[in-house]
């Protein structure tokens, strides 16, 4: 008990001789991130990592694959939205145990694009620098139809296996596998971990009825559908028709 006293005394004697201490200014410096760091650089740590570098240079440079045409990124529909659209929703097809009648990806995830000529796998790491995962999530019509009403209000995403119209910010016709899409009807969507919950304006990914999650990184599945198909070749066939 005297030791719990002595530790409560001393704590209060602490707090009673603290000043308090209030900001009175904030001060900022810009320092750019160019050659003129440079000189400051850690030679020993750079030396120690040169051999890393070296291999993972190598790893990615390694051709995968070949594109005839340059793939771009505009909207509302674009060869890289297309192709990364049809690979995945391929994918999904393949590892899911269910069936998949369309995919969902967003214009924001495609971080780059691809000039003619050959793919590498750096190629396909800068085009999907994150680790998300695939998940096929099971969604009403009217879920549909509202998903692709954001995509007229908040602007234009990738799609495979479904197409839509749009004129004047009205949503027209949207079909799956070539039907109109039905209200009270279900469909499967394969997307990704981060666009089910509601990302890029999508909150009608959110109200999925159930959800079936891979253990597989969306750029691993691209890596494979370049390599199983080496000349990749993406148009754009009108799937996302907004005016």
């Amino acid at each position: 008990m005297r030791n719990y006293l002595f530790i409560l005394l001393a704590l209060t004697s602490l707090v009673a001789c603290h000043r308090q201490v209030r900001i009175t200014g904030v001060e900022s410096r810009t320092f750019a991130i160019n050659a003129s760091l440079d000189p400051i650089e850690d030679q020993a740590y750079l030396q120690a990592l040169e051999p890393t570098r070296e291999a993972l240079n190598r790893e990615m440079n390694v051709r995968i694959g070949y594109t005839p045409e340059r793939m771009c990124v505009a909207s509302p529909e674009c060869p890289m939205l297309n192709w990364s659209c049809d690979a995945l929703l391929e994918a999904a097809r393949r590892v899911c145990p269910k069936p998949v009648d369309i995919a969902v990806v967003n214009m924001g995830g495609m971080r780059c694009e691809w000039a003619a000529g050959p793919i590498t796998r750096g190629d396909v790491f800068e085009l999907m620098p994150f680790d998300n995962m695939l998940v096929v999530l099971t969604l009403s019509g009217r879920d549909i139809l509202d998903l692709c009403q954001s995509f007229v209000d908040c602007g234009p995403q990738g799609v495979a296996g479904l197409r839509m119209t749009a004129v004047n910010g009205k949503l027209g016709r949207v079909t799956i596998g070539g039907k109109d899409v039905q209200p009270d009807a279900t469909y499967t969507v394969a997307t990704s971990d981060y666009l089910s919950g509601g990302a890029d304006h999508m909150d009608a990914l959110t109200r999925y009825t159930d959800c079936w999650r891979s253990d597989c990184i969306i750029r691993d599945l691209y890596l494979q559908a370049v390599q199983q198909h080496d000349t990749i070749h993406a148009v754009v066939d009108g799937r996302m028709d907004i005016r």
